[in-house]
């Protein structure tokens, strides 16, 4: 089985926060009771490297991750958005329906996993009402915000299911010969992407599909590129180390003001 141990280094001079998050990836493990990603963030003190504190990076990296394709859709939804749609049923389903259903008003929210249990017990599990779909085409059609949070190789989302003007987030698949979305979505959509670089070395979507990437996230944040959010659009997020560095260093001066 592949494994990874990943480090991702960051420096925030915004913020004053110097962290390092650790994440190991152990691949389609059997024991589906310990999650396939597990991570640790280090805090240090920027002025003289001591660290100041450990933090639960696996916290960090869904509630991060899903903070950002909420920015994402945010800038990038229909205006009319009605319909929400999970491809996925692990933990940043989770925190993902958690930031959506508490920002933005969906009348209607449903879900589609591989496995179907997983699937049931994510809807008992939650706050509100979803629709467990027995297909990803039957989740996916008519849906105007589309999340894929899954550990998929190849491609379970096609173009010709998405709604014209729909906005995906497309959060899985992030190594370079792995798939979320084909070739059909990946063209005829407005790309947008979190770093440029990563995406062009370890997105196997953006890499393999050759599709062109019209803006970082960042340019529109910044207002030097437009959001288009008439546009059928794509946001392929694969996390970037100041995302943590920022989260960490949050969650530590709110533990701080409160201790």
């Amino acid at each position: 089985h592949p494994r990874y141990l990943g480090v991702m280094p960051a420096y925030s001079a915004a913020d004053d926060a110097l962290t390092t998050k650790l994440v190991t990836f152990y691949e389609h493990l059997k024991d589906s009771s310990v999650p396939s990603h597990q991570a640790t963030v280090l805090l240090f003190d920027p002025s003289n490297g001591t660290l100041k504190a450990v933090l639960d990076g696996s916290v960090i990296t869904a509630k991060r991750t899903a903070a950002v394709s909420a920015i994402a859709t945010k800038l990038l939804m229909p205006a009319s958005a009605e319909v929400l749609c999970i491809l996925g049923a692990g933990v940043q389903a989770y925190s993902h329906y958690d930031i959506f259903t508490e920002l933005f008003t969906f009348k209607e929210v449903r879900i589609w996993n591989r496995t179907r249990e997983k699937a049931l017990k994510f809807a008992s599990s939650v706050g509100g009402p979803v629709r467990v779909c027995s297909s990803a085409q039957e989740a996916v059609t008519g849906a105007d915000v589309i999340v894929t949070v899954t550990m998929a190789t190849a491609p379970i989302l096609f173009g010709d299911w998405v709604k014209p003007g729909a906005h995906i987030n497309a959060v899985g698949a992030s190594r370079p010969d792995w798939r979320e979305l084909d070739d059909e979505l990946m063209k005829n959509s407005v790309l947008f992407v979190d770093s440029r670089d990563a995406a062009l070395t370890e997105s196997g979507d953006v890499i393999l599909s050759g599709a062109e990437i019209f803006a970082e996230l960042g340019e529109v944040l910044k207002g030097t590129k437009p959001a288009l959010p008439e546009k059928t659009t794509v946001f392929k997020s694969l996390g970037m180390a100041v995302e943590d560095t920022v989260a960490a260093k949050f969650v530590y001066d709110a533990w701080s003001a409160g201790n």
